[in-house]
């Protein structure tokens, strides 16, 4: 076994990386941009080494400096994780040629599985089944369209060197086509430097299943059962679990012996996952093998008991594999929902800022608990623009689906973060809802649940008010005043009266309504308050407190629940929900207004790709205007209504702020 490792990553999978090998007894080193000096995944490892500027290109793309840096601090070999280097073949053989173990398969089988076209007509050959389709090199545009138009639409656009959901598009028509190659060439040729694409039947209301595969050195080969993946939001994974519900024992084996047959083509060492999209109806046709370990295999561990990283190392060390496939059974049923900073009611744009808070759920542990968080971010780091927006991954186990489902929906309950918006209230009602629920699953579930997954927002609840009101009231109390002191009293006691005061918060439903605002007025006694909220009296006591953990009683009823304060901004937490109350204090406020400049922004930092529209152009509504391009995903700027673009300020190459304005543009009267 290695003493020693480098791991050629960062984020929650170095972190991961790092505590088996501590458990192992093995010394780890972290590599690190300028923009993650201070990352968990720095502090977890023994030493670290800076590579470079914050992008991607200067820093953990850079092979011959995390080669340089395992060399200068005696690492044996080099884990590379998920994304980055891991599926790059020069990369592997470099590590080869400089005396170094890469932990992964061998450079030939990561090329001939790199190309989705060229996979596709190697499994051809080993008699896996496949989806209509063109795999071919030819790329002129009229060609493609051709053969689109004979597969029949809709057809799915994939770049060949892809992954990650990234330069995919569905094309419903045939006058679509063209358009949608420009964007998917674009966005591949950013994310692989690659503009090749493969046509292929799309088909409807498919699924999403793996097959977790792993081989040795000494010619032994399993899989470690399935997973389904067919939660996803553009073509990228929201929710998976393992085993596939319905998934018959038949089907199971055929399956993963077909997966089994793919890796012994390409002569696969290590951790792999063979894709496959498979019908209503249980046929099944390969899509692409991924030659690294996946970012949702904490499920498959869960089930199967095993360590997949443990089997990494082992078996790059040269090790066989520790079991075989009859001692690979399925115990319980393991859910992953993934956390993203995203705002999932703006089309799941990615979200800039700092985990001011992140509360995790209770009963979490690391090793095969019913409840684990896998993570590369603490309080008080920030999600840059520079890399993925996942947070977290949230894994529970249960003895059965059912029992999975409700840990995974208490847990996401517990899991609170302040500071950036994020998508677990999402994935709460995604787990919750009917559809997800009772395993009526493809990958267009959330597309067909849009109504119950994106319900318009409601009024806050009394609970949730009342909460606010009593951190905000609890704050006004210093730390160090004295009881019998009446100066330092914040209870409110008047000599003869009561003592009265209005609070005001507003929320995203309140801005919409005449109201704007919740208008509360606490009166204050003895031992509590009372809460006047449209015209009616609600008596309120304080009964607990802990840090930002509060219990009260509200007519007779004992509620309990978190609230965060961020400067006016209070996050209250209660009742599985999240609801974020902005506290209007008119003093604090006075003179303020805002006015609007008639410009677009962008919503987010990035880089401007297409510049669409011009200088004195009449647009109508919908109509694109610029595109750009965030964390390797593309974004569409569009005409708010009818009007004027007045002037482009932006060219195509650019890097713009969140929030700059990208033209001017005036409204139709």
């Amino acid at each position: 076994m290695f003493t020693k490792i480098l791991i050629a990553n960062r984020g929650e999978i170095a972190c991961r990386v790092a505590a088996t090998a501590r458990r192992l007894g093995i010394k780890t080193v972290a590599v690190y941009s300028e923009a993650d000096a201070g990352a968990k995944h720095v502090a977890v490892c023994d030493e670290a080494i800076l590579l470079g500027p914050a992008a991607a290109k200067d820093s953990y793309l850079r092979g011959d400096k995390i080669i340089a840096a395992a060399l200068a601090t005696g690492a044996q070999a080099i884990h590379p994780g998920y994304g980055f280097l891991s599926e790059n073949a020069e990369f592997a053989e470099a590590c080869a040629a400089a005396g170094l173990v890469f932990i992964g398969p061998p450079g030939s089988s990561m090329r001939a599985m790199g190309s989705k076209s060229a996979a596709k007509q190697l499994m051809e050959g080993a008699g896996v089944p496949l989806v209509p389709g063109y795999h071919g090199d030819a790329q002129d545009p009229e060609l493609l369209q051709s053969e689109a138009n004979r597969i029949g639409y809709p057809v799915l656009l994939k770049a060949s060197a892809g992954g990650g959901g990234k330069g995919m598009r569905v094309v419903e028509r045939s006058e679509d086509f063209q358009a949608a190659l420009a964007s998917c060439k674009r966005e591949a040729i950013s994310s692989f430097g690659d503009d090749k694409v493969l046509v292929e039947k799309y088909l409807t209301r498919p699924r999403h299943i793996e097959i977790q595969v792993f081989a040795d050195t000494h010619g032994n080969c399993v899989y470690l059962h399935e997973r389904d993946c067919s939660v996803q939001r553009r073509h990228q994974k929201v929710l998976e679990e393992a085993p596939a519900p319905g998934m018959p024992p038949e089907r199971r084996a055929a399956m993963g012996e077909a997966a089994v047959a793919a890796a012994r083509a390409v002569g696969y060492v290590g951790a792999g996952t063979v894709e496959f999209i498979a019908n209503q109806d249980g046929s099944f046709y390969f899509m692409e093998m991924n030659t690294r370990l996946q970012v949702e295999h904490p499920v498959t561990e869960m089930i199967t008991g095993t360590d997949l990283v443990e089997w990494q190392l082992r078996v790059a060390a040269g090790q066989p594999l520790p079991k075989q496939q009859q001692e690979l059974a399925i115990h319980g049923h393991a859910i992953e929902a993934r956390v993203y900073a995203e705002n999932p009611e703006k089309g799941f744009l990615p979200s800039i800022g700092t985990l001011l808070c992140m509360d995790t759920p209770s009963h979490v542990a690391f090793e095969l608990g019913d409840v684990r968080i896998d993570s590369g971010v603490r309080a008080g780091d920030a999600i840059s623009p520079f890399y993925d927006p996942m947070i977290a991954k949230l894994i529970v186990w249960g003895a059965d689906r059912a029992q999975a489902l409700a840990r995974m929906a208490q847990a996401l309950s517990e899991f609170h973060i302040v500071g950036l918006a994020t998508n677990i209230a999402f994935l709460k009602r995604l787990v919750e809802g009917d559809a997800f629920a009772h395993a009526d699953l493809d990958t267009g579930l959330i597309e067909r649940n849009t109504a119950t997954l994106f319900p318009p927002a409601g009024p806050a609840p009394l609970s949730a008010l009342a909460l606010a009101a009593v951190a905000l009231v609890a704050a006004e109390t210093p730390a160090s005043s004295n009881p019998a002191d009446p100066w330092t009293s914040t209870h409110g006691w008047r000599m003869n009266g009561t003592y009265r005061r209005r609070l005001a918060f507003g929320d995203e439903y309140a801005v919409t309504t005449q109201a704007k605002v919740y208008a509360i007025d606490m009166a204050y006694h003895a031992h509590g308050w009372t809460l006047e909220a449209d015209g009616k009296a609600h008596p309120l006591a304080l009964v607990s407190q802990h840090d930002s953990r509060y219990a009260i009683r509200l007519d007779g009823q004992a509620i309990q629940g978190t609230v965060r304060r961020d400067g006016e901004t209070l996050h209250v937490f209660t009742g599985g929900l999240h609801h974020v109350l902005d506290w209007h204090d008119p003093l604090a406020h006075a003179g303020e207004h805002e006015t609007a400049d008639g410009r677009l922004t962008a919503p987010m930092p990035g880089k401007v790709v297409a510049v669409i529209a011009s200088s004195g152009q009449l647009v109508k509504k919908g109509e694109p205007l610029v595109i750009m391009e965030a964390m390797k995903m593309e974004h569409t700027i569009a005409a708010p209504s009818d009007g004027l673009v007045e002037e482009v300020l932006y060219q195509v190459g650019d890097q713009v702020a969140d929030g700059a304005p990208l033209l001017a543009f005036k409204t139709a009267a």
